[in-house]
């Protein structure tokens, strides 16, 4: 009975000051980073096929967003790798400006940051079909986000696309 009396007392007491009391984010780490993981391609369109000739590699994608309202943030440096360790590394200058986004495509093609594409140059797929975890770091390593997911979490009519932010 006290702990309510205490309780109802201190929710008095912020709604007598028009103080609003916040709840807890549902995540427990947030990282300090413009950039985030938009969205991840699994599961590329059609039979896998991982031809540098023909196959579809490219049609896998992870989408990352500049959410920052005034930053532009170059991409060189930055990281992503999944839960196995494979990994790629932006080795080139890609401006992302406020608002922004960039998708990082398998097999092989020309850079543009006109298009909003980078592409690996590998034709091996990265992404895990069945689920995964992908890890996006800065160029100091220090992680600027991750998310998981799973094929049977996902939304069947995305196709293998899972958004991560909106």
């Amino acid at each position: 009975m006290r702990t309510r009396t205490a309780t109802a007392a201190v929710t008095a007491a912020f709604v007598t000051c028009g103080l609003t009391a916040l709840a807890a984010p549902s995540q427990a780490a947030e990282y300090s980073s413009a950039l985030k993981l938009y969205g991840v391609q699994y599961d590329a369109p059609g039979t896998d096929s991982n031809r540098c000739s023909g196959g579809n590699t490219k049609d896998e994608y992870l989408t990352i967003k500049n959410y920052s309202r005034s930053t532009t943030v170059n991409l060189k440096g930055y990281f992503v790798k999944d839960a196995t360790g494979n990994r790629f590394t932006f080795t080139r200058n890609h401006t992302l400006q406020p608002g922004d986004h960039i998708k990082l495509r398998g097999g092989n093609g020309t850079d543009s940051d006109a298009n909003n594409v980078v592409y690996r140059n590998n034709c091996n797929f990265i992404w895990n079909n069945p689920g995964d975890t992908v890890y996006l770091y800065k160029p100091s390593a220090a992680r600027a986000d991750v998310h998981s997911y799973t094929k049977t979490g996902s939304d069947p009519d995305r196709n293998g696309y899972v958004r991560f932010h909106g």
